[in-house]
């Protein structure tokens, strides 16, 4: 029975473009088979995307799709050259999108962002994005826990050994806090912490891997 309901999945990697575009890549994975599933899938690693490309607040976002969003992002810089005709720093964005794990009951995406609207540098960012394999539902990181209180005691031990294992002092050690980005990969569940994620900022992100032999009587999906 489990066979017969099972929602077979693919992924093909898409490049988005507008016209006139200079400025932006964006390489994404494309879900494909049930249309349902993949609706929402897609959906909502477009809505991650256009995020990835706004502008100024979030709650500003009127671009309903990936190539509005890039032509809305081309416009601005042609805006900002307007407005300082002086700046000789280009805008520039590059999103690309990976599996990084599939399964019968969960798949974990990465999508990796670099922004740069004229700074020094650039701003790094990494979302990874957990959709159930059957729904196509996006899976808060509470959900893929049973016990997530215990969870988090073994991701400490990972994530002090980590910053020692870096060099990082931090503020305020005894205060930890789960990474916003967590997945599922081929050994176990990624934690990663952008830059903005630890004070003091560290030069690189934070990550590190829990194998699933440590925990996986905590997880509410199956690594195979």
């Amino acid at each position: 029975m489990a066979c017969k309901n099972e929602i077979k999945l693919t992924f093909s990697e898409v490049n988005i473009s507008a016209s006139n575009n200079k400025l932006v890549e964006v390489n994404i994975p494309n879900a494909i088979g049930n249309e349902d599933v993949v609706n929402r899938i897609n959906a909502t690693i477009s809505k991650n995307v256009i995020a990835s490309l706004q502008i100024g607040d979030l709650d500003n976002m009127t671009s309903k799709t990936i190539e509005e969003s890039i032509t809305t992002f081309n416009k601005e810089f042609q805006m900002f050259k307007t407005d300082f005709p002086e700046s000789m720093q280009p805008w520039e964005a590059q999103i690309d999108g990976e599996i990084i794990f599939q399964s019968l009951e969960i798949i974990s995406i990465a999508l990796t962002s670099y922004v740069n609207t004229g700074g020094v540098h650039g701003t790094l960012n990494i979302s990874f994005l957990n959709f159930e394999t059957q729904t196509g539902h996006l899976i808060p990181n509470d959900k893929l826990f049973k016990d997530i209180e215990s969870f988090k005691k073994t991701a400490k031990i990972y994530f002090d050994k980590t910053i020692e294992d870096k060099d990082i002092v931090l503020e305020n050690t005894n205060i930890f806090k789960l990474a916003s980005n967590i997945a599922y990969s081929d050994t176990g569940i990624v934690l990663l912490y952008n830059t903005n994620e630890i004070i003091p900022y560290p030069t690189d992100i934070i990550e590190f891997t829990i194998p699933f032999n440590e925990v996986g009587p905590l997880l509410n999906f199956d690594s195979f």
